[in-house]
């Protein structure tokens, strides 16, 4: 790597670096949602920013609610029960209603009768499940042979309806909920604050449920396991103990939560027995079997080999994995299973003459990749930035031969390179994948819902989790193809699943690698970074800068130098076009700490509206996982004004502490899908074990013309490029799809 700019030093230090288990947490661990973890990677999120205070008016240390997105904050007295109108609540009212049409989809299917050779917990387990089949608790799914989806019949051509912004999202509880709530709070010791959120999350009726059973606090985000035996043990007195089953029913679930945080879709049930153990519950099998007979959580048994023949000897058992998950990662992780393969098998056996013109009219790896999708519902891409080029010139040559083609990125900043032109109507031919499923872009619907598409491409596909991507591929109709495109070296979605990864490695559809490599020195060091290298590139323009630093004051200071002063005149690449990347939120080298300096060296103001000033650079997260660039541009009775990629913003008051935090500095999942003339990536000294290939990879390649490290790390940077890889996660997709189709030559 090139080195100097025009500063010295060594160490710098933050102190948020997660620290991570063996099993898939650490690919998340720049994220404030991520759990300060054990060898099970499900641990206590303890001190991180999700993770409340101790203090006096706390239980077990303090129950509190955090502010920031990612931080596990309330909202703060009853401001959750004011009507919210934002683009967030349209973005999450499609995303129910859409689950809606997943979970009817998955209650037609037939029950799949399996595991009659399982014995030992794994037929307890099923045991429990049936135990429970035809009641009026939800039954649990075991996995099996699922039959594939009925086909949807095509639908009687009707006029093309354009997207409409989603209805407005129901408001917050009524108030007498959040007062009987609050009243509840109060005399387990809890603060009272919490109520919104207690009433939110458990609905009418929370307070008597809340009193009934106390550990139902742990559904609300950012309360601990040891907060809420305290508040448990201020309710019941005596009758609390390790051993209720009140609890470890709880403690199933929050687990199984913490590890969907962490990117897994469900837990291998010795993982998850280990887990409940550590946490003092007596009896980890009945605890997870009381959350199975509650419908809290869902068993299945996966074959350690689904191609293998079944076992001759009837009392010979067929190796199986029990695996305990969530009921909504489960029906997401299904259903794009199922509508995947009802891609794949829908198509017709002779393609459309218009895809013959769509490879003639395209070039080299475009060509490449308009043959295969002419004849595949389903083709995967994969290739650096300079890649993009090739799925874009797709969608411009398929709409120039008349079909209905769209694009989707996950950020505005993706879309650069894709220049369709628009409609007669002004309809855009690309968007985003959030904006699409939100129904605010993208083309029109039939009445069953499905989108009016003959193409969709998405680009930046490692970053759709479970859930997006079942929404997705459920919208388009028969006969659709869909092409997935990104770059398999970046880091893996913030929501739990790893659904590019899963398709490669199942090998279900044609896999594209694109031969176009990212040029210049930066394209140069990007690339032997995906390989595991760290490679020294001659940078003759001063396109790679190192700058070593010794401890987390200097590196705040060099960061704030190079943004404000070195990049602008040695570069000529102005402060509002470079972004800041850091392991994490906290600590003193973290994005807090960076954005407090520059805002003061860039845009100095008292922070009249939430800490916030017009001109302060702002990263906004209208959905979890999900961040977008922005700018203040002022404030008023109507909340805060933003000028964000895609269009004007207005965040209400009283969701400002949830979803915005200032954006000069950012983390590297924040930074992922967007690029910027000039990056500077800051690695303090006690990020060293929160550094991967796969976040380097993503923080290095976000620079288009220039990236400067502020470098405390020393050989922990090399040796994470070539030893730390992906921490795995749990996921069951690419054993459903084999299941489902055929695996490709």
């Amino acid at each position: 790597m090139a080195t100097g700019l025009d500063g010295v030093g060594n160490r710098a230090e933050s102190d948020e670096a997660a620290a991570t288990g063996a099993d898939g947490v650490g690919d998340r661990a720049e994220s404030d949602e991520a759990a300060a973890t054990g060898a099970d990677g499900v641990g206590d999120r303890g001190e991180s920013d999700g993770a409340a205070a101790a203090g006096p008016d706390g239980v077990g240390g303090g129950v509190s609610a955090g502010s920031g997105p990612g931080e596990g904050s309330g909202s703060g007295g009853d401001a959750a029960e004011a009507a919210q109108r934002s683009e967030a609540e349209a973005e999450l009212a499609a995303q129910r209603v859409e689950r809606e049409r997943i979970e009817r989809r998955k209650a037609e299917r037939k029950p799949v009768e399996s595991g009659g050779k399982l014995s030992g917990k794994a037929a307890d387990l099923l045991a429990a499940i049936r135990a429970v089949e035809g009641g009026e608790k939800p039954a649990a799914t075991v996995f099996g042979d699922p039959e594939p989806a009925p086909r949807r019949a095509a639908p009687a051509p009707e006029p093309v309806r354009r997207p409409q912004p989603a209805a407005p999202a129901a408001t917050g509880p009524a108030a007498e909920t959040v007062t009987a709530v609050r009243g509840v709070l109060a005399d387990g010791g809890a603060p009272e604050s919490l109520a919104p959120q207690v009433a939110a999350a458990l609905g009418e009726g929370a307070d008597v449920l809340l009193r009934e059973d106390p550990w139902q606090l742990l559904r609300v985000h950012g309360v601990r396991p040891d907060q809420a035996d305290g508040f448990a043990r201020a309710l019941l007195g005596a009758e609390c103990g390790p051993d209720d089953e009140r609890r470890g029913r709880a403690l199933t679930g929050w687990l199984l939560e913490q590890a969907a945080l962490a990117g897994h879709t469900a837990l291998e049930m010795p993982t998850l027995a280990a887990a409940l153990a550590q946490r003092a519950v007596p009896d980890p099998d009945a605890a997870v079997q009381s959350a199975l007979a509650e419908g809290e959580a869902l068993v299945f048994q996966d074959a350690l080999d689904p191609g293998a023949p079944e076992p001759a000897d009837d009392e010979e058992e067929r190796p199986v994995r029990v695996l305990v998950g969530l009921e909504r990662y489960a029906l997401a992780e299904e259903s794009l299973a199922d509508g995947l393969a009802r891609l794949v098998n829908s198509l017709a056996k002779d393609a459309p003459g218009p895809w013959d013109a769509v490879a003639a009219a395209a070039s080299g790896g475009a060509a490449e990749l308009a043959r295969a999708v002419a004849g595949h519902g389903l083709v995967l891409h994969t290739g650096g930035e300079a890649a993009r080029a090739e799925p874009a010139a797709l969608l411009a040559a398929a709409r120039a031969a008349g079909l209905r083609a769209f694009a989707a990125a996950h950020t505005h900043d993706g879309l650069r390179q894709l220049t369709a032109p628009r409609e007669e109507d002004g309809a855009a031919a690309v968007g985003t994948v959030a904006g699409l499923l939100a129904g605010a872009e993208g083309p029109g619907r039939d009445a069953e819902g499905a989108l009016d598409l003959d193409l969709l491409i998405v680009l930046d596909a490692p970053q759709l989790d479970v859930e997006s991507a079942a929404m997705v591929v459920e919208a388009l109709p028969d006969g659709a193809r869909l092409v997935l495109s990104g770059d398999p070296a970046v880091l893996w979605s913030a929501g739990p699943g790893r659904v590019f990864a899963d398709l490669l490695a199942a090998r279900v559809c044609p896999q594209l690698a694109s031969r176009t490599p990212d040029p210049g020195p930066l394209g140069e060091l990007v690339s032997g970074i995906g390989v595991g290298e760290l490679l020294q590139v001659d940078a003759p323009g001063k396109e790679v800068v190192i700058v070593p630093v010794r401890d987390a004051g200097e590196a705040v200071h060099r960061t704030v130098q190079l943004v404000a002063d070195s990049v602008p005149r040695a570069i000529g690449v102005p402060a509002e076009q470079t972004v800041v990347i850091t392991p994490g939120h906290g600590g003193a080298a973290g994005t807090r700490a960076l954005n407090t300096a520059l805002k003061e060296r860039l845009n100095p103001g008292p922070g009249r509206f939430g800490g916030f000033d017009p001109g302060d650079r702002i990263a906004y997260s209208p959905a979890p996982g999900r961040t977008v660039p922005g700018r203040v541009v002022k404030a008023d009775g109507d909340g805060l004004h933003l000028a964000c990629a895609g269009g004007p913003v207005v965040v209400p008051k009283e969701q400002v502490e949830q979803s915005l935090r200032h954006g000069w500095a950012v983390t590297a999942h924040q930074a992922a899908g967007g690029r910027w003339p000039a990056v500077v990536v800051v690695l303090p000294g006690d990020a060293a074990q929160s550094l991967s290939r796969p976040w380097v990879y993503t923080a290095f390649s976000r620079a288009e013309r220039h990236l400067s490290v502020v470098h405390g790390v020393e050989q922990a940077l090399p040796r994470a490029v070539a030893e730390a890889l992906p921490k795995p996660r749990t996921t069951r997709l690419p054993l459903l799809l084999r299941t489902l189709v055929p695996t490709a030559g």
